[in-house]
């Protein structure tokens, strides 16, 4: 395939994998779900309640705090901030359990970097 159909293919792979991912979390007030975007220069996690539509706590490479603490956000060590602040801030808010939404990146790098620093700084998935 070439051009605009391997685009295609390559994003409809994505989406499916996605759907996988997704069609087995629901968050909920007791365990909401952690939900991770990874672009090239930047990573954000929310940590959303499905039942209310609502987003509980946040983080990303692309706020103020982070930028003047770290700058650059397309790295392991980033998402490890990233998932640090985020842990805390869902500590604050008084959420100790989520389920862990990867959407269709591999459990490998900066999602797992991520994943660790928040399980470190007391989230339990």
């Amino acid at each position: 395939m070439k051009g605009k159909n391997q685009r295609l293919h390559v994003q409809g792979q994505r989406l499916r994998r996605q759907r996988h991912v997704r069609k087995k979390l629901h968050g909920s007030a007791e365990r909401p779900r952690l939900a991770i975007f990874r672009s090239s220069k930047h990573i954000y996690a929310q940590i959303i309640n499905d039942d209310s539509a609502t987003t509980l706590a946040s983080a990303g490479t692309v706020e103020p705090s982070f930028r003047q603490e770290s700058g650059y956000g397309g790295n392991k060590a980033a998402a490890a901030v990233v998932g640090k602040l985020v842990a805390e801030r869902a500590k604050a808010a008084g959420i100790d359990k989520v389920c862990f939404d990867r959407r269709s990146y591999k459990y490998h790098g900066r999602i797992q970097a991520l994943a660790d620093a928040a399980r470190e700084a007391g989230l339990e998935f």
